[in-house]
């Protein structure tokens, strides 16, 4: 506690007096901050907790994946404390609420200011009298609105059961804190090769970039799988080949907190358009894409070269262990 609070008092002088010799009233307004309002400006890291996981057979979300059990989302954690976020928000179902934080959340709770939203088939749907049928839930973008009571503040989102790496983290939390704004937003971009598995297909959204290194459009590919021949992914018209370096989206996004807005104003009209639909999903890269299309936002695609891990299928949790066993523990 008193190595924070000095280099709290540290920071404090060395700012102040820079902000005093170049704007007296700056430094007036600077003087009346806490250290709660620097945390406030930093990004906070959305994960993505609420899956069923149906293929996995369990909560893949807090399975014991690390050398001393920790969770994949653990090292989303680590990696975004390093990075300089500020805050985690979960989004979670209620009735896995007391699991999820016997498990997993006490621990975060211990290292960085947390929250939790719930993710239940009719959340942010009081507006709508007769809710409809559901069999999925509603998707990634229904996740993040879920959460919007609790981000005013720049962040990043990521999913439970999906291990990133360091510097996927680095560059997003860099984007975040210097770059990001109403009409400029950010994602890490991963080759395809790096995020297949072995023990079955995997969807995947694949990421046309212009040539400034902007979003174009998101696609999402279904049946990829690694062949003989290479990389192909099957739809109605057959097998069509993807170059193993073919940038891809695994959700890790960087948004400004103002697209929360757009979000529900879209969530709102998916919802109307579906209501006979039961296993609809609204998803986020529908949203990006809309927005790119009416010219509202600019996408910069960052790229990560690291090797992403996941676990889609049971059998894929002892490829994430044998790759997670050479790390430090966290715990």
């Amino acid at each position: 506690m008193s190595g924070s609070i000095a280099l709290w008092s540290f920071t404090l002088l060395v700012v102040a007096g820079l902000m005093a010799l170049k704007c007296p009233l700056q430094w007036i307004n600077f003087c009346s901050l806490k250290p709660s309002d620097i945390t406030d400006m930093r990004p906070t890291l959305l994960i993505l907790a609420a899956g069923v996981g149906s293929r996995y057979g369990g909560l893949k979300q807090v399975d014991g994946m690390g050398p001393n059990g920790e969770a994949i989302l653990e090292y989303s954690v680590h990696h975004a404390i390093q990075a300089g976020f500020g805050k985690v928000v979960f989004v979670i179902r209620k009735e896995i609420e007391t699991a999820f934080r016997e498990k997993v959340g006490h621990r975060v709770e211990a290292k960085i200011q947390t929250e939790y939203a719930f993710q239940e088939f009719e959340s942010c749907l009081d507006w709508l009298a007769e809710k409809p049928r559901r069999e999925k839930p509603w998707g990634t973008g229904h996740a993040i609105l879920t959460a919007k009571h609790l981000l005013n503040e720049p962040f990043a989102t990521v999913n439970a059961d999906d291990y990133y790496g360091q510097d996927a983290f680095q560059h997003l939390g860099d984007f975040l804190q210097n770059q990001c704004s109403p009409t400029e937003y950010g994602m890490v971009a991963y080759q395809l090769g790096n995020t297949l598995s072995e023990n079955g297909a995997v969807s995947r959204g694949v990421c046309s970039v212009n040539q400034e290194g902007y979003l174009s459009g998101v696609t999402e590919r279904t049946k990829i799988e690694r062949h003989a021949d290479g990389i192909h992914f099957s739809d109605d018209a057959g097998r069509h080949f993807l170059a193993d370096d073919t940038p891809v989206s695994m959700n890790l996004w960087g948004l400004h907190h103002s697209v929360l807005d757009e979000i529900e104003k879209q969530f709102r009209e998916f919802v109307l358009a579906n209501m006979a639909n039961p296993r609809a999903e609204f998803y986020i890269p529908t949203v990006i894409n809309n927005l790119i299309e009416a010219e509202k936002i600019r996408l910069r695609v960052l790229h990560s070269d690291s090797q992403w891990y996941g676990v889609t299928y049971p059998e894929d949790k002892a490829t994430v262990q044998a790759a997670l066993s050479g790390m430090a523990p966290l715990r």
